[in-house]
């Protein structure tokens, strides 16, 4: 049976696939957004309600809209969502300044959780990012503490957009542990589109692996996410839980995963065996907990 799922931040491009896949699972979707939904077919689906959500009092107004805009209003008063998807906010640093990708991230956080839990909504999933381990935006070239890099690695970057998730995560797992509420933190790796796969940023990552570090030689494809966050939806009673959401392989063509390490990162650990080819950004945890199973792995659609 569908649920009612409101998705913040759902007109940026990972958030159009993820609400199109939720539609097809049969739930029931209201985003919530300051910009509409580009893709018009979608928009059609979908209303958008406007709405800042750095405001507390647009948060909590907004989490209690009707999903439908009819005349009259069919929808019973003082239903709920069964739960929220949280992705709204500055997707990196140097779209604004410092200060305000702090403020918009952290402070738009804070209220969607907070609000949430005070209504009652029992189940909250939060995007974060790989980024809070410390190497995307570091300065200069900075290693990962070990391979394969599980929620257990110690998340310390030193970049303002990075902090501002290491906040957000903060701030679930002290709402999770005050209201009992179900919040799960997806740590989203570089999200890839349908369209990137034949572009210039993937075909670097497969010619040119020595360069991406920063991205932890791993990906998610914007459907699988949208998989992930119906797992999530799904899985209820976990508490406050935190998922690496990445696909299954290495971005590569290399044919071991621990000997392109040892070349291009020497100094560091390897902590246990690694299948070949297996993404270093483990998902072990979302597959192991959560049921998920790759169904867009990038050699599918990969041109050269």
């Amino acid at each position: 049976m569908g649920k009612r799922i409101v998705v913040t931040g759902g007109s940026g491009a990972a958030g159009q696939h993820i609400i199109s896949y939720l539609l097809d699972q049969g739930h029931d979707i209201l985003n919530i957004d300051l910009a509409p939904i580009p893709d018009a077919r979608l928009a059609e689906r979908v209303h958008t309600l406007r709405a800042d959500l750095t405001d507390s009092g647009q948060t909590y107004n907004a989490l209690c809209s009707h999903f439908h805009l009819t005349e009259p209003f069919r929808e019973p008063l003082r239903q709920l969502p069964d739960a929220v998807i949280h992705l709204a906010g500055y997707a990196r640093n140097m779209m604004v300044p410092d200060n305000e990708t702090f403020r918009g991230n952290a402070l738009s956080m804070y209220n969607l959780i907070e609000a949430s839990c005070r209504l009652g909504i029992t189940k909250i999933i939060i995007a974060s990012s790989i980024t809070v381990y410390g190497v995307s935006f570091a300065e200069g070239d900075v290693d990962y503490p070990s391979f394969p890099v599980d929620e257990t690695v110690d998340a310390n970057p030193m970049d303002t957009y990075a902090i501002s998730k290491v906040c957000g995560e903060r701030v679930a797992r002290g709402f999770a542990r005050r209201f009992g509420t179900d919040i799960y933190v997806l740590r989203l790796g570089r999200v890839t589109a349908p369209h990137e796969y034949t572009g210039p940023m993937f075909r670097s990552y497969v010619q040119e692996p020595e360069r991406w570090r920063a991205h932890g030689w791993s990906y998610i494809d914007a459907r699988d996410l949208g998989q992930m966050c119906d797992l999530a939806v799904g899985k209820d009673g976990l508490g406050f839980q935190i998922f690496n959401a990445v696909n299954d392989t290495i971005t590569n063509n290399e044919v071991s995963t621990v000997e392109f390490l040892r070349r291009v990162c020497p100094g560091t650990p390897i902590t246990r065996d690694m299948e070949p080819g297996e993404a270093p950004i483990s998902n072990r945890k979302v597959r192991e907990v959560l049921g998920f199973r790759e169904r867009h792995p990038w050699r599918k659609y990969y041109s050269s």
